[in-house]
């Protein structure tokens, strides 16, 4: 018998799992991101300050440890919340650095003479940055961006080692039972092979139509 499809219900389900993991912190990761980027270019420096500090600290912070962390000493302080919504606000928070570093390098393209005649024409700072500044960087950084998507994607299979049960936990349970890891582990790096290709491929397509709308 086939290991594989005999237990496809719960990898399916798993897979479901992954799957939401890496769309809801992929979407929080990009907004939170952004709003790090604009902190890090904001003339306020105590907002310059954190922002930096936010982004070194979760670039140099393994993704694991802030996984057992949250899951061990949250309860710890009072804070309980569900193994899977941890995990998600957890790799929200890590990925978002990556996502500030991409988009920062992105408003570093955009020319000064921009941000300056758009304050000549009257524009706050603020408006300057949320309707000439950001929106022609994250144009400059859609495939940066796609890579750091893909990371996101791979990094959910971390959640495993704190009891999430994702794809990568359920292949491994299953395995632990057929004993055929050749077949189960290979099948498992195909799908994530899958969501990776998947992933570059639509930030190919939205960097295509975002190039065509300039």
């Amino acid at each position: 018998m086939n290991p594989l499809i005999d237990n496809l219900g719960p990898l399916v389900q798993a897979l479901g799992t992954t799957l939401l993991m890496a769309v809801v912190a992929g979407v929080g990761s990009i907004v939170l991101g952004v709003l790090v980027t604009i902190a890090r270019v904001s003339p306020i420096p105590v907002l310059r300050a954190a922002a930096f500090l936010y982004v070194q600290f979760f670039i140099n912070v393994p993704l694991l440890a802030l996984l057992l962390l949250a899951v061990f000493a949250l309860p710890d302080a009072g804070i309980l919340l569900p193994l899977t919504p941890t995990a998600i606000i957890v790799l929200t928070v890590y990925e978002a650095a990556y996502v500030a570093e991409a988009v920062r390098s992105g408003v570093n393209t955009v020319p000064v003479g921009q941000v300056e005649a758009s304050r000549a024409l009257g524009l706050t700072l603020w408006q300057s940055l949320r309707y000439v500044v950001v929106p022609q960087a994250l144009r400059a950084v859609v495939q940066p961006i796609g890579n750091v998507m893909i990371a996101l994607a791979m990094n959910t299979a971390l959640a495993a080692a704190v009891g999430v049960v994702e794809l990568t936990a359920e292949v491994n349970k299953v395995n632990l039972v057929a004993a055929q890891p050749i077949l189960i582990f290979s099948s498992a790096g195909l799908v994530y092979m899958a969501i990776a290709l998947a992933i570059g491929l639509a930030a190919g397509w939205v960097e295509r139509k975002v190039a065509i709308a300039r």
